[in-house]
């Protein structure tokens, strides 16, 4: 190989680098922040919660996931099958 195309293959090889590099970093900060922001509204929610009586627990089991220990054992308890009722008619 020349020298002319050892650097135009380092030149493509930095370039690839460089992009996948920003790329990565682009998408660690945006999950962060996609994670910071879903952690802000639901404090937001579970203290609206609190407010109105509602269980907090509750509202904290609605935005996790489904196979959390914390949520799995809520929803087996008794306390989470305090719900309101309709009246018939």
């Amino acid at each position: 190989m020349t020298s002319k195309n050892l650097d135009q293959l380092f030149k493509l090889d930095a370039t690839f680098i460089i992009c996948l590099t920003l790329v990565l970093l682009a998408s660690v900060v945006g999950l962060g922040y996609y994670y910071v922001t879903d952690r802000t509204l639901m404090a937001s929610n579970i203290d609206s919660a609190i407010a109105k009586g509602i269980d907090p627990l509750s509202v904290r089991c609605s935005y996790a996931k489904s196979d959390d220990l914390i949520c799995i054992a809520f929803a087996a308890s008794a306390q989470s099958h305090n719900v309101a009722t309709i009246a018939k008619k």
